[in-house]
Protein backbone atom coordinates (compact mmCIF):
# COMPACT_ATOMS: atom_id res chain seq x y z
CA UNK A 1 0.00 0.00 0.00
CA UNK A 2 1.07 3.73 -0.83
CA UNK A 3 1.40 4.85 2.36
CA UNK A 4 2.77 1.94 4.32
CA UNK A 5 5.55 2.96 7.17
CA UNK A 6 4.25 6.06 7.00
CA UNK A 7 2.00 8.04 9.81
CA UNK A 8 -0.23 10.98 9.26
CA UNK A 9 -2.25 13.83 11.31
CA UNK A 10 -5.23 14.74 9.88
CA UNK A 11 -7.09 17.84 12.15
CA UNK A 12 -10.68 18.23 12.16
CA UNK A 13 -11.02 14.22 11.62
CA UNK A 14 -13.99 13.37 13.82
CA UNK A 15 -16.24 14.01 10.87
CA UNK A 16 -16.84 15.25 7.35
CA UNK A 17 -13.70 15.69 5.17
CA UNK A 18 -11.21 14.99 7.85
CA UNK A 19 -13.06 11.83 8.90
CA UNK A 20 -12.76 10.48 4.92
CA UNK A 21 -9.60 11.61 4.83
CA UNK A 22 -7.89 9.64 7.71
CA UNK A 23 -9.76 6.39 6.25
CA UNK A 24 -8.71 6.60 3.57
CA UNK A 25 -4.91 7.20 4.49
CA UNK A 26 -5.26 4.27 6.91
CA UNK A 27 -6.99 2.10 4.16
CA UNK A 28 -3.57 3.25 2.08
CA UNK A 29 -1.32 1.92 4.86
CA UNK A 30 -0.71 5.02 6.87
CA UNK A 31 -1.02 5.20 10.45
CA UNK A 32 -3.46 8.06 11.56
CA UNK A 33 -3.80 10.40 14.34
CA UNK A 34 -7.29 11.78 14.58
CA UNK A 35 -7.91 15.30 15.76
CA UNK A 36 -10.71 16.80 17.18
CA UNK A 37 -11.57 19.95 19.69
CA UNK A 38 -14.74 18.48 20.73
CA UNK A 39 -16.70 15.61 19.41
CA UNK A 40 -14.30 13.00 20.96
CA UNK A 41 -16.74 10.14 20.58
CA UNK A 42 -17.19 10.28 16.62
CA UNK A 43 -13.15 10.45 16.78
CA UNK A 44 -13.01 7.28 18.60
CA UNK A 45 -15.45 5.87 16.46
CA UNK A 46 -12.81 6.65 13.56
CA UNK A 47 -10.04 5.62 15.44
CA UNK A 48 -11.99 2.11 16.24
CA UNK A 49 -12.76 1.60 12.75
CA UNK A 50 -9.14 2.31 11.27
CA UNK A 51 -7.48 0.18 13.68
CA UNK A 52 -9.54 -3.15 12.54
CA UNK A 53 -8.23 -2.09 9.39
CA UNK A 54 -5.01 -3.42 11.19
CA UNK A 55 -3.39 0.00 11.49
CA UNK A 56 -2.46 2.47 14.25
CA UNK A 57 -4.61 5.17 15.37
CA UNK A 58 -5.29 7.12 18.25
CA UNK A 59 -7.28 10.40 18.89
CA UNK A 60 -5.11 14.00 20.11
CA UNK A 61 -7.74 16.36 21.15
CA UNK A 62 -6.42 19.77 20.81
CA UNK A 63 -7.58 23.11 19.64
CA UNK A 64 -6.04 24.08 16.44
CA UNK A 65 -6.24 27.84 17.30
CA UNK A 66 -3.86 27.85 20.48
CA UNK A 67 -0.42 27.25 19.50
CA UNK A 68 0.65 25.45 21.80
CA UNK A 69 -1.65 22.43 21.52
CA UNK A 70 -0.41 22.28 18.40
CA UNK A 71 3.07 21.72 19.14
CA UNK A 72 2.17 19.25 21.87
CA UNK A 73 -0.01 17.80 18.91
CA UNK A 74 2.76 17.00 17.04
CA UNK A 75 4.91 15.98 19.73
CA UNK A 76 2.48 13.37 21.01
CA UNK A 77 1.90 12.35 17.40
CA UNK A 78 5.82 11.21 17.29
CA UNK A 79 5.83 10.16 20.53
CA UNK A 80 3.10 7.63 19.90
CA UNK A 81 3.73 6.59 16.49
CA UNK A 82 6.74 7.26 15.60
CA UNK A 83 7.03 9.88 13.02
CA UNK A 84 5.23 12.50 11.47
CA UNK A 85 5.13 11.81 7.36
CA UNK A 86 2.19 13.24 6.18
CA UNK A 87 0.08 16.21 7.45
CA UNK A 88 -3.47 16.90 6.59
CA UNK A 89 -4.84 20.60 7.89
CA UNK A 90 -8.16 20.35 7.18
CA UNK A 91 -10.16 21.76 10.77
CA UNK A 92 -12.00 25.49 9.76
CA UNK A 93 -14.57 27.28 11.65
CA UNK A 94 -17.34 29.64 9.30
CA UNK A 95 -19.65 32.21 10.85
CA UNK A 96 -22.19 33.65 7.89
CA UNK A 97 -23.05 36.61 9.24
CA UNK A 98 -22.72 39.79 7.23
CA UNK A 99 -19.21 41.76 7.64
CA UNK A 100 -21.20 44.92 9.37
CA UNK A 101 -23.14 42.88 11.48
CA UNK A 102 -20.59 40.57 12.78
CA UNK A 103 -20.01 39.75 15.93
CA UNK A 104 -16.26 40.23 16.28
CA UNK A 105 -15.69 37.40 18.72
CA UNK A 106 -17.19 34.98 16.37
CA UNK A 107 -15.36 36.56 13.40
CA UNK A 108 -12.15 36.42 15.24
CA UNK A 109 -12.62 32.36 16.01
CA UNK A 110 -13.17 31.62 12.39
CA UNK A 111 -9.84 33.55 11.40
CA UNK A 112 -7.51 31.95 14.26
CA UNK A 113 -9.40 28.07 13.84
CA UNK A 114 -9.20 28.42 9.62
CA UNK A 115 -5.51 31.19 9.33
CA UNK A 116 -4.01 30.46 12.22
CA UNK A 117 -4.67 26.96 13.03
CA UNK A 118 -3.83 26.21 9.39
CA UNK A 119 -0.79 27.96 10.20
CA UNK A 120 -0.07 26.42 13.07
CA UNK A 121 -0.21 22.97 12.00
CA UNK A 122 2.34 23.61 8.69
CA UNK A 123 4.60 25.00 11.19
CA UNK A 124 4.69 22.68 13.31
CA UNK A 125 4.50 19.97 11.03
CA UNK A 126 7.18 21.00 8.79
CA UNK A 127 9.58 21.36 11.39
CA UNK A 128 9.12 17.77 12.57
CA UNK A 129 9.61 16.59 9.30
CA UNK A 130 12.88 18.59 8.91
CA UNK A 131 13.96 17.43 12.05
CA UNK A 132 13.66 13.62 10.80
CA UNK A 133 15.20 14.73 7.79
CA UNK A 134 13.28 12.33 5.28
CA UNK A 135 11.35 14.70 3.82
CA UNK A 136 7.31 14.62 3.91
CA UNK A 137 3.72 15.91 2.21
CA UNK A 138 1.87 18.45 3.69
CA UNK A 139 -1.62 19.06 2.27
CA UNK A 140 -4.30 22.18 3.07
CA UNK A 141 -7.52 21.67 2.76
CA UNK A 142 -8.49 25.53 1.27
CA UNK A 143 -11.43 26.51 -0.31
CA UNK A 144 -13.08 28.39 -3.62
CA UNK A 145 -13.82 30.91 -0.81
CA UNK A 146 -10.18 32.03 -1.08
CA UNK A 147 -11.02 33.49 -4.40
CA UNK A 148 -14.89 33.66 -4.74
CA UNK A 149 -16.72 36.39 -2.53
CA UNK A 150 -19.23 34.70 -0.84
CA UNK A 151 -21.43 37.79 1.01
CA UNK A 152 -21.85 36.48 4.70
CA UNK A 153 -18.48 34.60 4.65
CA UNK A 154 -16.18 37.56 4.48
CA UNK A 155 -14.01 35.90 7.59
CA UNK A 156 -13.40 32.62 6.10
CA UNK A 157 -12.93 34.08 2.75
CA UNK A 158 -10.24 36.21 4.01
CA UNK A 159 -8.95 33.03 6.55
CA UNK A 160 -9.20 30.84 2.63
CA UNK A 161 -6.90 33.32 0.71
CA UNK A 162 -4.57 34.03 3.21
CA UNK A 163 -3.97 30.03 3.69
CA UNK A 164 -3.75 29.84 -0.12
CA UNK A 165 -0.54 32.14 -0.37
CA UNK A 166 0.58 30.48 2.83
CA UNK A 167 0.95 27.63 0.76
CA UNK A 168 2.49 28.40 -1.87
CA UNK A 169 5.64 30.37 0.52
CA UNK A 170 5.60 27.12 2.20
CA UNK A 171 6.33 25.30 -0.18
CA UNK A 172 9.26 27.54 -1.62
CA UNK A 173 10.62 27.58 1.96
CA UNK A 174 10.64 23.83 2.70
CA UNK A 175 11.23 22.40 -1.33
CA UNK A 176 15.02 22.39 -0.14
CA UNK A 177 13.87 19.62 2.90
CA UNK A 178 12.20 17.22 0.10
CA UNK A 179 9.25 18.86 1.68
CA UNK A 180 6.10 19.14 -0.74
CA UNK A 181 3.01 21.38 0.55
CA UNK A 182 0.24 21.92 -1.22
CA UNK A 183 -3.71 22.80 -1.68
CA UNK A 184 -6.80 21.50 -1.78
CA UNK A 185 -9.87 22.92 -3.34
CA UNK A 186 -13.19 20.77 -2.83
CA UNK A 187 -16.31 22.32 -3.83
CA UNK A 188 -19.87 22.09 -1.60
CA UNK A 189 -19.68 18.87 0.28
CA UNK A 190 -22.17 17.18 2.18
CA UNK A 191 -20.77 17.30 5.52
CA UNK A 192 -22.13 18.17 8.95
CA UNK A 193 -20.19 21.37 8.75
CA UNK A 194 -22.72 22.14 5.72
CA UNK A 195 -25.67 21.17 7.77
CA UNK A 196 -25.22 23.44 10.14
CA UNK A 197 -26.28 25.92 7.82
CA UNK A 198 -29.03 24.43 5.43
CA UNK A 199 -31.66 22.22 5.66
CA UNK A 200 -31.96 18.54 3.82
CA UNK A 201 -34.62 20.65 1.09
CA UNK A 202 -32.39 23.80 0.84
CA UNK A 203 -29.17 21.21 0.10
CA UNK A 204 -30.95 19.61 -2.63
CA UNK A 205 -32.67 22.60 -3.98
CA UNK A 206 -28.95 24.38 -4.32
CA UNK A 207 -27.47 20.81 -5.34
CA UNK A 208 -29.74 20.70 -8.19
CA UNK A 209 -28.62 24.38 -9.24
CA UNK A 210 -24.70 23.61 -9.31
CA UNK A 211 -22.99 22.27 -12.48
CA UNK A 212 -23.07 18.59 -11.60
CA UNK A 213 -26.21 19.01 -10.22
CA UNK A 214 -24.85 16.86 -6.69
CA UNK A 215 -22.67 17.59 -4.06
CA UNK A 216 -19.79 16.22 -3.55
CA UNK A 217 -18.69 13.21 -1.29
CA UNK A 218 -16.13 13.39 1.76
CA UNK A 219 -15.13 10.16 0.19
CA UNK A 220 -14.25 11.48 -3.24
CA UNK A 221 -12.57 14.71 -1.66
CA UNK A 222 -10.49 11.61 0.53
CA UNK A 223 -9.26 10.60 -2.44
CA UNK A 224 -8.51 13.50 -4.11
CA UNK A 225 -6.33 14.54 -1.12
CA UNK A 226 -4.54 10.97 -0.77
CA UNK A 227 -3.67 11.70 -4.24
CA UNK A 228 -1.31 14.81 -3.32
CA UNK A 229 0.06 12.70 -0.77
CA UNK A 230 1.01 9.94 -2.58
CA UNK A 231 4.71 9.47 -4.59
CA UNK A 232 1.99 9.80 -7.62
CA UNK A 233 2.07 13.18 -7.10
CA UNK A 234 5.77 13.43 -6.22
CA UNK A 235 6.47 16.35 -8.72
CA UNK A 236 3.40 18.82 -7.43
CA UNK A 237 4.43 21.20 -4.69
CA UNK A 238 2.91 24.84 -4.37
CA UNK A 239 -0.22 23.92 -6.53
CA UNK A 240 -4.16 23.67 -5.99
CA UNK A 241 -5.73 20.52 -7.02
CA UNK A 242 -9.51 21.70 -7.56
CA UNK A 243 -12.41 19.37 -6.86
CA UNK A 244 -15.56 21.29 -6.62
CA UNK A 245 -17.19 19.78 -8.94
CA UNK A 246 -17.62 22.96 -11.17
CA UNK A 247 -18.42 25.64 -8.62
CA UNK A 248 -15.19 27.84 -9.72
CA UNK A 249 -16.72 27.70 -13.63
CA UNK A 250 -19.28 30.26 -14.70
CA UNK A 251 -22.13 27.72 -13.34
CA UNK A 252 -24.65 30.56 -13.34
CA UNK A 253 -24.53 30.39 -17.31
CA UNK A 254 -26.39 27.16 -16.76
CA UNK A 255 -25.48 24.48 -19.59
CA UNK A 256 -22.71 25.57 -21.16
CA UNK A 257 -23.78 26.29 -24.58
CA UNK A 258 -24.47 30.55 -23.09
CA UNK A 259 -27.96 29.85 -21.94
CA UNK A 260 -29.71 30.26 -18.90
Amino acid sequence: MEFAGKNALITGASRGIGRAVALELARRGAGVVVNCRSGLQDASEVVDEIRSLGRRALVIQADVAQQSEVDNMVARTVSELGSLDLFVSNAAWSERQLMIDADMDRFERTVNVTMWGAFYGVRAAAQQMVRQGTGGAITVVSSPHAHIAIPTSMAYNMSKAAIDHMVRTAAIELVRHNIRVNAFHPGWIDTPGERRFFTEEQLQEGARQLPMQRLGTPEEMARGIAFTLSEDAAYMTGSTLVMDGGVSLPWWSGRGDGTL
